[in-house]
């Protein structure tokens, strides 16, 4: 990804840069691999591209004119200018500041003018908020902030399926939760909604001792004897392990109690076993008295791995209920893998994570330079994807409309047809760099070496993306930070008098 002439460099400078490469694949911790990168930039001489303020990406001179608007609002204490003038530049991506090339051009880090922009925003955030701001009353100051907070909207997460692979989003929520960067809605198919759930059936501090511990993944596969398979086709792993290693590991939890517990959202994608039916996300609105694990069972039964199964909620008295009990369900991941539009409508999302292992899936997905290339050269490869993902499903749509009376060609058009036409990218992508030894694990009970292996390998692939993540964030998060503040002040006085 990142750009600069080897040839211009001498063979110290180069055989230093190969030493640092060699060290920064080896990092390990954030710390260390972020030291290492600015090390890089600077031998490389990339980190000269940081001081220059222009770029073709976003609009320098915007972001240059309202930063110095306002240093100059807050040096002159002019504070309701500055409030409105915050206000009115509120939005994560203004003028096209959280373009992906902005973030893949050196090792670490993005323009320095961004950079003071997201910081000097912040930090003006956080004056309005203090007790110096006397413009507003207390009252206003939280409708201001509960106000900015909403329409500048929050990140969602979210796991693609992927089996055993899936342990490779354990290290993801690591690295993202060392640095204070996990988001609050978390969505998940499949394997996905495994970590999905672990993740909102657990306390933060729960959540890192499970994945800093001995690992989750145990027992989750028992394949069953090939003959009983022919007999009753009810998959070939048995469900009734998977549900038990569920229910150890998730609770007795129902999607509002899990919220409750961890104030974290979350989605679980699952899809009636009759193909016709559109997948549906399962969360503490859509779903409140359903049951975590129970969602999360159906979620992960895969199309002849698991059979579909049955959900069940939970009521108020503790008794257990079906949940549309005529109704099967399975993966989701086939026709819905990320649920990205019906997670914005809910949650006011303003930009994704997507955490991609799908085997079949990986492969084909480019990394962030390759996608928004946008020379001459690229012209030919970006044609013959798009024309070869129209060509497919044209040509499913052709067989559907001939053969689609025969239930079982009817089910798998469906299934290819999600597969094809879905979006896999989110805003932000953590994408697995797999080898043939990696699908060895697919299916494997990982024993703890595999689960430390995928583990890191997802850790050291959020790294590189953690300033991108990171200058996302800064300024929602400090909108929720003051705004709690906030009202933990006004709770503090009603209570004194």
């Amino acid at each position: 990804m990142q750009q600069y002439n080897p040839a211009k460099l001498n063979s110290h400078q180069r055989y230093r840069i190969a030493t640092l490469k060699r060290d920064l694949q080896y990092a390990e911790n954030y710390a260390q691999w972020k030291e290492i990168a600015l090390e890089l930039d600077k031998v490389t001489g990339l980190e000269a591209w940081k001081y220059e303020n222009a770029s073709p990406y976003y609009g320098s001179e915007f972001i240059a004119h309202r930063l110095t608007r306002i240093k100059r609002l807050r040096m002159a204490n002019e504070q309701l200018e500055l409030a409105q003038f915050l206000r009115e530049g509120l939005n994560f991506d203004i003028a096209n500041i959280a373009h992906p090339l902005l973030f893949a051009h050196t090792f670490v880090g993005t323009k320095k003018l961004i950079e003071e922009y997201i910081e000097t925003v912040s930090e003006c955030f956080a004056y309005v908020a203090s007790e110096q701001f006397d413009a507003f009353s207390l009252v206003e100051k939280i409708k201001y902030f509960k106000e900015a907070s909403h329409a500048y909207g929050q990140p969602a997460l979210m796991f693609s399926g992927g089996a055993t692979l899936g342990l490779f989003h354990s290290g993801v929520c690591k690295a993202l939760m060392e640095q204070d960067l996990l988001p609050k809605v978390v969505s998940g198919s499949s394997a996905g909604a495994l970590m999905t759930g672990v993740a909102v059936t657990k306390t933060d501090t729960e959540l890192l001792d499970m994945i800093n511990g001995e690992g989750f993944y145990d027992h989750v596969f028992k394949f069953r004897n090939f003959m009983k398979v022919l007999r009753d086709r009810q998959g070939i792993a048995d469900i009734q392990v998977l549900k038990k290693f569920l229910r150890e590991n998730l609770g007795e939890y129902t999607f509002s109690e899990a919220f409750e517990k961890s104030g974290r959202h979350a989605s679980i994608v699952v899809a009636p076993y009759e193909a016709e039916y559109n997948p549906r996300i399962m969360n503490e609105i859509t779903a409140p008295d359903l049951l975590v694990w129970s969602a999360t069972l159906a979620s992960c039964a895969v199309p002849f791995l698991f059979p579909p199964v049955r959900l069940t909620t939970k009521r108020k008295d503790g008794a257990y209920t079906p949940y549309m009990a005529s109704t099967r369900w399975v993966d989701g991941s086939v026709r819905s893998d990320f649920p990205q539009e019906k997670m914005a409508r809910l949650y006011n999302i303003n930009y994704s994570i997507a955490c991609q292992v799908n085997p079949h899936i990986v492969p084909f997905m480019q990394n962030d330079v390759e996608r928004y290339r946008q020379d001459l050269l690229s012209w030919p490869n970006r044609f013959i994807r798009n024309q070869s993902k129209n060509l497919t499903l044209e040509t499913m749509d052709f067989l559907r409309a001939r053969l689609g009376r025969v239930p079982l060609v009817q089910k798998v058009i469906d299934n290819s047809y999600g597969i094809v036409g879905q979006r896999y990218y989110g805003d932000i992508n953590i994408i697995g760099n797999f080898s043939l030894r990696h699908f060895t694990y697919m299916l494997k009970n990982p024993d703890q070496k595999i689960f430390k292996t995928l583990q890191r390998e997802g850790e050291r692939a959020t790294w590189p993306k953690i300033a991108n993540i990171e200058a996302h964030a800064r300024v929602g998060k400090a909108l929720e930070q003051h705004l709690h503040a906030l009202k933990v002040q006004q709770l503090e006085i009603n209570v004194g008098n």
